[in-house]
This record gives C-alpha cells, structure tokens and sequence, in this order.
C-alpha cells in the first residue's frame, strides 16, 4: 500500500505536489498553490494529500470548499482523485479516500461531497449519489455525499 501524505505537514513536497496536479488535472499550478498555501493542522479544509511510494507521487487527492459547480451548499468537496495508471486497481484511490474521511472525521467533518462523472467506484466506496451540479465550465455532473461512520 502506499503512504497517504498530508501535505501541510510536509511542506517541502507542496511544490511538486502542485505541479503533479497541474500536470494530472490541467488547472494552473499557481491555483494549487494557492490552495496549498492556507493548510494547516488546525484548519479543517483546504487539506491535500498524496500517495507516495518510495519518494515519488503515485496519487493525490484534495479536500476544498467547493470544486467548481454552483451547489455551494453542499462543502466541503473531495476533489482531484488522481492515481498514475500504473498504480491503478491496487487499493490506493480507496485507501485515499478513507484517509480523507478518517481525518476530515477526527476534524469536525463527517458529511462530504465529490463531484465526478464516474460510475461505479465510488458507490463501491460508500459513496452515494446525492442529485445533480452544474459545473461551473459547462455541463452537469453527479454529485455524491458520504457520511462518516466509525468502523
């Protein structure tokens, strides 16, 4: 499995952090930094993570207000669920998102959203589809929720 970084605990891999994002996701790396900029152990959300495996970042996920859709009710938003191709179907999105969850929980946070137009994965995550957003580019897309629970 791989180590699930926080990264405002570990600020020397923010900038590569960023750029991986970047990269994976085609937002300005200037907007992750940004982001990145405000964490804090005390500060529930923004929060960003990666998936590390012997130094390199084989994955990464974000916790912010709201990932781009006019529901701005439903925050805080899991966001940028990303595992290099190489890595996929080996556990580490989900072991991802149960990290979030876990310490979203130990923050106060037990309600999340994420937005995605993917089937399936998230459901087997315990994810449910909640209703419908607007994203904020064009078109529309599944929004789901998951409540914490103690295992």
């Amino acid at each position: 499995m791989a180590e699930i970084v926080f990264l405002g605990g570990r600020t020397e891999l923010v900038p590569r952090a960023a750029e991986w994002f970047s990269k994976n996701w085609g937002v300005p790396v200037s907007a992750y930094l940004e982001s990145m900029a405000v964490m804090s152990p005390e500060r529930a959300v923004p929060r960003w993570y990666a998936a590390m495996e012997k130094g390199r970042i084989i994955g990464g996920i974000g916790v912010i207000e709201n990932d781009f859709h006019d529901r701005t009710d439903l925050s805080p938003n899991v966001c940028a669920v990303f595992v290099e191709e190489s890595f996929r179907r080996q556990g580490i999105a989900g072991q991802m998102l149960e990290t979030v969850c876990r310490d979203m929980h130990e923050n106060g946070i037990d309600t999340l959203y994420l937005l995605t137009d993917h089937d399936g994965f998230y459901e087997r995550s315990g994810w449910s589809h909640l209703t419908y957003a607007n994203e904020n580019g064009g078109g529309r897309a599944k929004v789901y929720i998951h409540i914490y629970e103690e295992k």
